[in-house]
Formats: C-alpha cells, sequence, structure tokens
C-alpha cells in the first residue's frame, strides 16, 4: 500500500474531536483505570521506567503526569558540543535549507515562512541555513530541552490540523509540519537567532513552555503571538524548555553558516537527549 493511502483514512477521521476526548481522558485522575491504562501503555510501547525519577507506576495519578515523567538525574548526560540534541526519539530529517525550503520526506518540502506561521521577515533569517526534524514516539521521555543556550524573544502558536506525526504521515501528507497546529519559540544566542517549533497531532492534548505553561488548549483557530521584548527569559544549554502531553515532532531553524551536523548523525537513526548534534562549521 502506498503512503499516500495508508494515510487518507487520516483526512476522513474527526481528529479535532478525537484530540479533545484524549486530552480529557490524559488529566483525568481516574484511580485505578489510570493506573491500568500506564500499565497497558508501558508494556505495549515498552517504556523504560527504570530510568524514571519515580519508576512506580500506581503513583501518577494520570496519563499526563506520567507521560511527561521527570529523569532520574544523569540519565542524560550532555556532551561536549557547541549543539545538544534537544530530545530523546528518531532523526526525521535534518540539512541544508534550500533557499527558504525545508525537506520533509521523498517528494515532499515546505516554506520556511509556512513553519513560522507566515511570517517572512522571521523565515527570511534561515534562508539557506540548517533544519532538523526529530521525532518522539511514544516510548520517549517528552520533555524538550535546549540545544544551546538562548534568550526568548516570541512565542507564536500557529492553529492547524492534526495529523499523525509519524514517519508514514510524514512521506504521504504533503507540508505536514506547516499543516499541523504548532507553537513556534524564537530565541536569540550567541550564534545567532534559531526556531524551535513544537508541531501536535492527532491526540497531543497539549503543548507546553516552562515560561509559559499550557500553549493549548485553547485552540482558537487564529495565530497568536506574545513578545518578550520587556521580559529576561534566559535558558542554558539542555535546561528543559517544554513539552508534550503526548507525543509529536520538533522542527528546528539555524542560520546560514551556524551548524554542522554531527556525521553520526542520519535519517531514522535514534538520538537521545544531550548528544551531541553538532557545532558551527570550520572556516
Amino acid at each position: 500500500m502506498s503512503d499516500r493511502l495508508a494515510v487518507l483514512p487520516q483526512y476522513l477521521i474527526p481528529k479535532q474531536m478525537l484530540t479533545f476526548l484524549a486530552g480529557k481522558f490524559a488529566s483525568a485522575e481516574a484511580g485505578s483505570l489510570t493506573t491500568n491504562v500506564i500499565r497497558w501503555f508501558v508494556d505495549r510501547y515498552g517504556v523504560n521506567m527504570n530510568e524514571a525519577a519515580n519508576p512506580d507506576i500506581a503513583s501518577y495519578m494520570s496519563f499526563n503526569e506520567f507521560f511527561t515523567r521527570a529523569l532520574q538525574s544523569g540519565a542524560r548526560p550532555l556532551a561536549e558540543a557547541d549543539f545538544l540534541c534537544p530530545v530523546d526519539g528518531a532523526i526525521s530529517q535534518f540539512g541544508t535549507i534550500e533557499r527558504d525550503q525545508i525537506f520533509q520526506a521523498k517528494g515532499h518540502s515546505y516554506s520556511t515562512t509556512a513553519l513560522v506561521g507566515g511570517d517572512r521577515e522571521l523565515a527570511a533569517r534561515f534562508e539557506n541555513g540548517s533544519f532538523a526534524t526529530l521525532y518522539l514516539s511514544p516510548r520517549d521521555y517528552h520533555r524538550i530541552h535546549m540545544p544551546c543556550a538562548g534568550k526568548l524573544t516570541r512565542m507564536i502558536h500557529v492553529p492547524g490540523a492534526l495529523f499523525s506525526v509519524n514517519p508514514t504521515t510524514a512521506r504521504g501528507v504533503p507540508g505536514l509540519f506547516a499543516r499541523n497546529e504548532r507553537v513556534v519559540c524564537v530565541f536569540d544566542s550567541a550564534f545567532g537567532p534559531f526556531v524551535l517549533t513544537l508541531v501536535g497531532a492527532t491526540i497531543v492534548g497539549s503543548m507546553a513552555t516552562v515560561w509559559h505553561g499550557a500553549v493549548n488548549p485553547p485552540r482558537p483557530g487564529v495565530i497568536r503571538e506574545w513578545r518578550y521584548d520587556e521580559r529576561e527569559i534566559v535558558l542554558k544549554k539542555g535546561e528543559e524548555m517544554g513539552r508534550f502531553l503526548l507525543g509529536s515532532t520538533v522542527v528546528m531553524l539555524f542560520p546560514q553558516d551556524t551548524l554542522a551536523f554531527n556525521r553520526d548523525w542520519a535519517p531514522t537513526r535514534a538520538i537521545r537527549m544531550g548528544e551531541a548534534m553538532g557545532m558551527p562549521p570550520a572556516v
């Protein structure tokens, strides 16, 4: 079956309603029902609870509390690198932005302008730059960390669809990551500006940042923006910046001549938060 045929049902199912209901359940404190669902989830997806700060499944009051669980101290040591991988997961794609086009999968690309919600001036800062698209599967640790130290300047919530973001859907839905709901976080750093985008998906009940809390819901259906000119929000390299309440994808943008990726990186490769992502290119 072709990827486009495989994703056809996603165009038909009520994704917004499913996501709303999943969010309600995930936040509910339902006692033994919650515990049984978490236990099933751990077994079904092979979640490693031994590295969790709290490995006791029965102690989690809600599925969201379990899903956004912290890790034990030292579980993700930070590499000696200028740029760190911000999440656990797998590499979907990475490389050079061709003018303003980000490669999604064979036959599919989308523009930086579309990704950031239509702001051409912001997108122009990343022309011919670098991108990385990282997929978080259900079994992964779902907190997102800083690839390098940065000062937050803007946050943009872009409404959109809620397709799945798994590899099959990435191959089958054109412009997937610029179609789905997303939260675009813009930072300044010692290496220049960069964008870290949290992309929503089917049953992703919420995306949250450490400075704002839950960004969605609400879902008003229009672009919302917050500027931080008068607030000093500075996060260190490796520090937590946000989390998914149910999993999804992160897309990062960097300016031209800012980042040379780790030579060990390749599409589909498993990654862990804190490993080396890259360094500035040699002059």
